[in-house]
């Protein structure tokens, strides 16, 4: 049985609710989760309990208050992802690893920070940061759209690009284009709602709606990208497992000077009638190991959204390929 042990870490004049939660929710959370004691008193926070349940809280508690200081407010969703990295960390003997390796690692947008929750995604942003082309390829729910999205949004608030562009393919995966009704965009326009929604998250709608009509930021179909040079931009290919390798070859020959480009696809979902000739599966022995193009494997582990749905993908893993393909995720 581990040896009873304690710990006091200084909070100085952060605003204790932003990181406590009301009525100190957090805090009890804590308690509950890891069998320890947390008592706040004169600036200060006592960690006490078993060693190796205190070695795992401290770093937890260190890195709720740097958010606190920088005035994040932690929401119980932000806590239950910290608090999972730290009993991650805390099981593979190495106490906060995880949280040194993700701490320092945010992308500011207009309306936001976006601080990645896992290290296979703080390894993503850092491959956005050192490469021109990247490929991220995971599961649903890692945040592969929405942290390409996040860093295009950034490079563009520190001028570091002049534009924004993101591209899916209009697969037809149990509707048929044809038979939906409108125009062409009415009818390309559920492909793409995913970025929109990402973006919303990260702008404030007039200002999303000014450089969307500025065409500082478009969001189109992949066939659009056909016989264009996309210079000083940002180029997000997402949904790239529905893709042919000749549609691949054309969407990266597609960049200009000073561009960058991230393709994000799930390789088990794929709606092609033919799986095995998806671009994001085919291009990776071409281009693998070509200086300024990274592939980034996201996992389970990864999974960012509702607590259960890094069970549900799970669960779906378990049963192999044998399980049917399911339609587009994000």
């Amino acid at each position: 049985m581990d040896a009873e042990t304690q710990r006091t870490l200084p909070l100085g004049d952060l605003a204790q609710v932003n990181m406590f939660g009301e009525q100190d929710r957090h805090l009890r959370a804590i308690e509950r989760r890891f069998g320890v004691r947390l008592v706040a008193r004169n600036g200060q926070l006592t960690v006490r309990g078993p060693q190796a349940a205190v070695n795992a809280v401290v770093p937890l508690v260190e890195h709720l208050a740097r958010r606190a200081r920088n005035g994040e407010t932690i929401t119980d969703e932000d806590l239950g992802y910290a608090a999972g990295q730290a009993e991650e960390a805390g099981a593979a003997g190495r106490p906060g690893e995880a949280e040194i390796d993700t701490a320092e690692v945010v992308l500011r947008a207009d309306r936001r920070v976006v601080r990645v929750r896992s290290s296979g995604q703080a390894a993503y942003v850092r491959a956005m940061r050192a490469h021109e082309i990247v490929f991220a390829i995971g599961p649903a729910g890692t945040g592969k759209t929405y942290l390409a999205v996040a860093a295009a949004v950034h490079a563009l608030k520190e001028k570091q690009i002049d534009r924004l562009v993101l591209v899916r393919p209009a697969v037809e995966a149990g509707e048929r284009l044809g038979f939906l009704p409108g125009d062409l965009q009415d009818k390309v326009d559920p492909y793409l709602r995913p970025l929109y929604d990402a973006l919303r998250e990260l702008m404030s709608f007039e200002k999303l709606q000014r450089l969307l009509q500025l065409g500082v930021i478009e969001v189109a179909p992949l066939a659009y990208m056909r016989g264009r040079t996309l210079a000083s931009a940002w180029v997000i290919l997402d949904e790239a497992q529905n893709t042919t390798l000749p549609q691949m070859k054309m969407f990266l020959t597609r960049l200009g000077p000073g561009a960058r480009a991230v393709i994000t696809g799930d390789i088990t979902q794929i709606d092609l009638e033919e799986p095995e000739a998806s671009g994001l599966v085919c291009v990776r022995p071409i281009l693998e190991g070509i200086p300024g193009i990274a592939f980034v494997e996201l996992a389970e582990r990864d999974v960012a959204r509702h607590r259960l749905v890094r069970e549900i993908v799970q669960a779906f893993a378990a049963r192999g390929p044998a399980t049917p393909r399911a339609g587009p995720s994000s």
